[in-house]
C-alpha cells in the first residue's frame, strides 16, 4: 500500500489545534511538507516546530483569519507565487450553537463566508498547481450532521450540508485531472470544541460535565470518545496515493454513532 507523501505539499486550515492539527501531524508523518494556516501567529510559530520532520521536510505557516475571506485569498495567493500545493485540508472552527430559528441573517452569512466561500477561494487558487502536477487531494473536515442534523446546531447543520454538496460537485468536475475531493465527518472527538459543547450541555441540563461526557460515550457503539489522532489518520489516508480511487464520499469517523449508512 502506497502511503508515501514525500515531496507532496499540504496546506492545512485551522491547524494549531484539534482536528486540523492532528491531520497536519499525520500528513507530516507520511512525509508531506506541511503549511499550517490559522489566525494566531504565536500558536503557529510554536506548532510548526512540533511537526514531525525526517530532516528533509520543509514545514511553514501562513497567518490568516477565516472570518475574512479576502485576507485568506490574499495571503495564499502571495505564497503561491513561489510554491504550489498537492493537498488542501479545508477546516475552520464551527459556527456557534443554538436553534436555527434564532439565527440571524448575519449568522448565516458569516458561517457561509468562513466555510463555503473560503473553501471555494482556496480551491480555485490551488487547483491549477494540482492539475499541473497531476496529483491533488482536497479534504473537507465537516460534520456527521451532513447525514443526520444535530440538535442545537442549526447554523452548523445548514452550512455543513452546503459544504458537502459543494464538495460532491467539485469531485465530479475535478476527477478527470487526478484530483479527488472528499469529506471527513468527525463524531465525538476529544477536542476543545467537544469540551465546549459538553460544558454548555451541562449548564443547560443541570448535569455534571462528567455525566454529559459519559452519556455521549454511551451513545457510541465503540463506547468511548474518539481521539484527534484517529481522525487525523483517516483524513491523511485519503490524501495518499493508495486512496486515488476514493472520490466524492462522506467518511464518518465516529465510532459507529451514526444511525444511518
Amino acid at each position: 500500500m502506497n502511503l508515501d507523501l514525500t515531496g507532496k505539499n499540504a496546506l492545512v486550515g485551522g491547524s494549531t489545534q484539534g482536528l486540523g492539527w492532528a491531520t497536519a501531524v499525520e500528513l507530516a508523518l507520511l512525509g508531506a511538507n506541511v503549511t499550517l494556516i490559522a489566525r494566531n501567529e504565536k500558536s503557529l510559530q510554536s506548532k510548526v516546530l512540533l511537526l514531525p520532520n525526517s530532516g528533509e521536510q520543509t514545514h511553514t505557516y501562513l497567518v490568516a483569519d477565516f472570518s475574512d475571506h479576502l485576507q485568506v485569498e490574499s495571503v495564499v495567493k502571495s505564497y503561491l507565487q513561489t510554491s504550489s500545493f498537492h493537498i488542501l485540508i479545508n477546516n475552520t472552527g464551527g459556527p456557534a450553537g443554538g436553534p436555527l430559528l434564532n439565527a440571524s441573517p448575519e449568522d448565516l452569512q458569516k458561517a457561509f463566508s468562513a466555510h463555503v466561500i473560503c473553501n471555494q477561494l482556496l480551491t480555485q487558487l490551488l487547483v491549477p498547481g494540482m492539475k499541473q502536477s497531476g496529483y491533488g487531494r482536497i479534504i473537507n473536515i465537516i460534520s456527521t450532521s451532513v447525514k443526520s442534523p444535530l440538535e442545537g446546531l442549526g447554523v452548523s447543520n445548514t452550512i455543513r450540508a452546503a459544504v458537502a454538496n459543494w464538495s460532491k460537485t467539485l469531485a465530479n468536475e475535478l476527477g478527470p485531472y487526478g484530483i479527488t475531493v472528499n469529506n471527513v465527518l468527525p463524531g465525538s472527538t476529544d477536542t476543545g470544541r467537544l469540551a465546549s459543547i459538553i460544558k454548555t450541555k451541562a449548564q443547560t441540563t443541570g448535569k455534571s460535565e462528567e455525566e454529559v461526557r459519559q452519556q455521549m460515550a454511551d451513545e457510541i457503539p465503540a463506547r468511548r470518545i474518539g481521539t484527534p489522532e484517529e481522525f487525523g489518520a483517516a483524513a491523511a489516508f485519503l490524501c495518499t496515493p493508495a486512496a486515488s480511487y476514493i472520490n466524492g464520499i462522506n467518511l464518518p469517523v465516529d465510532g459507529g454513532r451514526l444511525g444511518c449508512l
